[in-house]
């Protein structure tokens, strides 16, 4: 698929087929994601993939909005992304490089999450970003480590919807020149 067609043809989806993704198709959108950009490159987004119904349903009940976990409870994979704390926007002795302090990790994640999207809509996988979730509590039922924080949860599966697109502004709303 070319960019442009993939930028424009990428929704986010929200209803799934009952069909696993397979691990080489993911392993496949996580290595175009690794190219994503990063402060000084330093790469700081990791995924846990998260196929296991009982946990599905645990994260479900117990840590997400019903609208959400209407969404994941059809999905047959769940992407918690997270990055390594304390690196993008930071100096090697550990001061902030920029008065953005470490607000650029957000940053960096979203280009990191906005490629992995890309790259399984590329591989006909669907995928929606949610954010609302109590962070630091899933964070600790998800066994994320210690030098790691949660940053959002990115639902995955052969789609069962084609969501259209949503009216977008346009140019001259979007594009000042000075």
């Amino acid at each position: 698929m070319e960019l442009k067609e993939c930028v424009l043809t990428r929704r986010s989806v929200r209803k799934f087929l009952d069909k696993p993704v397979d691990h080489a198709t993911l392993e496949q959108v996580i290595a175009t994601a690794a190219y994503a950009p990063s402060w000084k490159n330093t790469q700081i987004s990791r995924y846990i993939a998260i196929e296991d119904r009982a946990i599905l349903d645990t994260i479900c009940q117990d840590f997400l909005p019903e609208h959400n976990a209407n969404i994941v409870s059809g999905a047959p994979l769940l992407i918690a992304q997270t990055f390594i704390k304390n690196r993008c926007g930071f100096d090697r002795d550990g001061s902030y490089t920029t008065e953005r302090k470490d607000g650029w990790q957000h940053y960096d994640c979203g280009i990191a999450a906005q490629t992995f999207c890309l790259a399984a809509h590329d591989a006909g996988l669907g995928t929606v970003i949610m954010g609302i979730f109590p962070y630091e509590e899933l964070g600790a039922f998800l066994n994320v480590p210690e030098e790691q924080e949660l940053m959002a949860l990115i639902a995955v599966g052969w789609p069962a919807e084609q969501p259209i697109a949503p009216k977008r502004k346009d140019v001259e709303t979007l594009l000042k020149y000075i």
